[in-house]
């Protein structure tokens, strides 16, 4: 078996630096990818939201990831990204075109959740949550799919949820976002199908990442709670293999979906979650 299937192939890694995106990046590297990834830093000008829950990595973070990408032995470049600006989509897209040429592969991991419910809900916030996950999926994926179906060869992953398939009532606008990550993935693997391009979504249950803690503290904050260990214990109690998630599972499968034998996985919802419901 070739370990280095994707030599000669470039991935676009969005929330590469942090968390699934991170370990998404490391796995395309390690069979062999050229990875650009993109996340929206600390000290990016775009405003925060009220109520949203978001891992935003510092320039350190993005650069310690490119590096270890490099150190695979491909090619690396990084930059900021802000998935809910058309203007910064394109510019991401047509820097990765300027470095390598062309984009072979796009995996969407950049997202964000809130914990409200829906009486009473910020409509701000309700807008935030669509426009990072969906909207995001959405504004990348218009960008690399042309050329993608041109050439004859693509690899689309999105990041989606459990949540994209259950309920809770303080994440309506999460569960809404990941459901349609879903739907968008089917539309676009149907639309790839002829041309050698294929769209999957993985939908990860809880996983062992910054955001990930950063929103079970926002839970364990509104249950009178301190810190997220209380909200983690739960998770694994209730998780058939009382585990969380590693984000390497998340990248192990991402990679998988980009070999020539996963051509004929496409449109599909794949669930990562220890036998977990949610």
């Amino acid at each position: 078996m070739n370990e280095r299937y994707l030599e000669g192939r470039v991935a676009m890694v969005t929330g590469g630096a942090s968390g699934m995106g991170r370990a998404i990046s490391l796995a395309l590297a390690d069979a062999g990818a050229d990875v650009i990834i993109g996340s929206l830093m600390d000290n990016n000008p775009a405003g925060v939201t009220d109520g949203e829950v978001v891992h935003r990595p510092g320039k350190d973070a993005l650069q310690r990831v490119s590096e270890e990408i490099a150190a695979r032995g491909v090619n690396a470049h990084a930059s900021d990204l802000d998935v809910c600006s058309s203007d910064a989509c394109q510019a991401f897209y047509d820097e990765a075109i300027q470095v390598f040429g062309r984009v072979d592969i796009l995996a969407n991991a950049a997202g964000i959740t809130a914990e409200q419910s829906l009486c009473g809900h910020s409509e701000r916030l309700w807008l935030k949550v669509m426009d990072v996950n969906i909207n995001g999926t959405f504004r990348m994926i218009r960008l690399v799919l042309p050329a993608m179906i041109k050439r004859g060869w693509g690899r689309i992953i999105n990041i989606a949820s459990t949540a994209a398939s259950v309920g809770a009532v303080t994440s309506g606008a999460y569960c809404a976002s990941k459901a349609a990550v879903v739907g968008l993935t089917r539309c676009v693997a149907q639309e790839g199908a002829p041309h050698g391009v294929t769209c999957n979504a993985i939908s990860p249950g809880w996983v062992a990442t910054d955001f990930q803690k950063k929103w079970m503290a926002r839970i364990a904050e509104d249950d009178g709670q301190t810190g997220d260990d209380a909200v983690i214990a739960a998770a694994m109690a209730d998780n058939p293999q009382k585990r969380l998630i590693e984000p390497c599972e998340i990248g192990a499968l991402a990679a998988f979906l980009c070999k020539e034998d996963a051509l004929g996985i496409t449109g599909q919802d794949l669930t990562v979650s220890g036998g977990s419901i949610w």
